[in-house]
């Protein structure tokens, strides 16, 4: 029996969402040796795992993680498209690029489109939306 490319490139792609903010290094292998991650919202490219890791462990320790939800995800055999909102506070530097200052409560729609290669993720593209929210619309 054959192994079905598109339920594995969502299996990989969950495994890159739910560990990426815990532990960048342990995502490395979600990647080809050749990955490149962009973010042209914010005018960033990275290529190699290295700098990808250095990029994430930057961002992640700028940002307090209030929440990730998954709006919606689907795959091809060479693509998995995931659309997400996170809510977050901005609470030091490293978010490159951030168009909101440190201490802003953020909602950030994210826009991931992933290309695929041989059970791995070899291209990584993050477009992104930005709101700042205030306290008055309920988020603490």
């Amino acid at each position: 029996m054959t192994e079905d490319p598109t339920a594995t490139n969502l299996a990989i792609v969950d495994a890159h969402i739910r560990g990426e903010a815990r532990d960048p290094a342990s995502i490395l292998d979600l990647y080809t040796d050749d990955v490149v991650l962009e973010m042209p919202t914010r005018g960033l490219r990275f290529e190699g795992k290295p700098a990808i890791e250095a990029n994430y462990r930057r961002m992640f320790g700028a940002i307090e993680l209030l929440e990730i939800e998954t709006l919606e995800r689907f795959a091809t055999p060479t693509r998995v498209v995931d659309d997400s909102r996170a809510r977050f506070r901005l609470v030091g530097e490293g978010f490159d690029g951030a168009p909101l200052p440190i201490g802003s409560l953020v909602e950030l729609r994210l826009l991931h489109v992933f290309h695929m290669r041989d059970g791995a993720i070899a291209r990584e593209q993050v477009f992104e939306g930005w709101t700042r929210i205030d306290r008055s619309e309920g988020f603490t």
